[in-house]
């Protein structure tokens, strides 16, 4: 009974994690903060693929900086690359970037107002979770069916104790019964 407890602590507290990720995945984070998927491996092996990135704005980028940008070649997309070598034009930044993976630098520049931030830390894999919670179907069978259960078990946890509750008032009922008698 104590290993099944602590199963079920182990998968409410992983419930948990993965809904606030997903939260935090599709709603900005305080402070600018934001939770991104890594959807190729052009960054692998320090980035995995389906690794979670954790991105801040910050004021200055440098060379070797891993950064989030937005994609020119694909609206509404991001990429996750590391700076590969800094121009200065006109007072203004462009930056060219690799994927560590990749033999050549992307063919395209980004401008300062197309990052989204510098790359604080990755966790690896996690993110395959997060896209599947992010389906109508892998958010049925991550969040509301363990959330289901989870109120389940805690409802039969309140009707026990209600039940004990009518017991012992039952009990004491009989106890004064019998003491008037």
């Amino acid at each position: 009974m104590k290993l099944f407890k602590v199963i079920y602590c182990i998968f409410i507290v992983c419930v948990a994690i993965l809904a606030l990720l997903l939260v935090f995945s599709v709603f900005p984070i305080a402070k600018n903060y934001k939770l991104m998927v890594v959807q190729s491996g052009s960054m692998e092996p320090k980035i995995k693929l389906g690794s979670i990135v954790v991105v801040k704005p910050v004021g200055e980028y440098r060379v070797d900086d891993v950064i989030t940008f937005k994609n020119p070649k694909a609206p509404g997309r991001t990429t996750t690359h590391r700076i590969y070598e800094i121009k200065k034009e006109d007072e203004r930044n462009t930056y060219i970037t690799k994927g560590d993976a990749n033999s050549a630098p992307d063919t395209g520049e980004v401008l300062q107002e197309d990052i989204v931030g510098k790359v604080l830390f990755a966790v690896p894999y996690l993110g395959y979770a997060v896209d599947v919670a992010k389906k109508p179907a892998g958010f049925v069978l991550l969040i509301v069916i363990p959330a289901t259960m989870i109120i389940y078990s805690e409802a039969m946890k309140i009707k026990e104790e209600i039940v004990k509750i009518w017991q012992k008032r039952k009990q004491e009922k009989e106890e004064k019964k019998e003491e008037k008698s």
